[in-house]
């Protein structure tokens, strides 16, 4: 198990146990942490679980991959830590993974 936090818009922290070769996404819904809606249910065809990943973890993280970064203009307020949160699977090297989920989703 990898631990995950998933930091809410209004400051809530979520802390889970996730297991390896899941997404932040299923465990965002499988947690019900407000603001992941994953309209499309992990196929990066919208941008509505879109999160922010914290600052010391966008290195270990990784960039999106082109078609991420396509559906990523659809998202509110992209920011340089901008991921969807269904492409980002974890892994035990990101244990202790930090996200937060902004305002609104697109």
């Amino acid at each position: 198990m990898t631990k995950l936090t998933l930091v809410a818009f209004d400051g809530t922290r979520f802390d889970i146990e996730a297991d390896n070769g899941s997404t932040v996404m299923e465990n965002a819904v499988r947690n019900s942490v407000p603001g992941i809606e994953a309209e499309c249910g992990g196929a990066c065809a919208c941008a509505t679980c879109h999160v922010y990943v914290d600052d010391g973890w966008t290195e270990k993280v990784g960039p999106p991959a082109a078609m991420e970064e396509d559906m990523l203009d659809f998202a509110f307020e992209v920011k340089p830590t901008s991921r969807l949160s269904c492409q980002i699977k974890i892994k035990a090297d990101l244990d202790g993974l930090i996200v937060h989920v902004p305002e609104r989703q697109a």
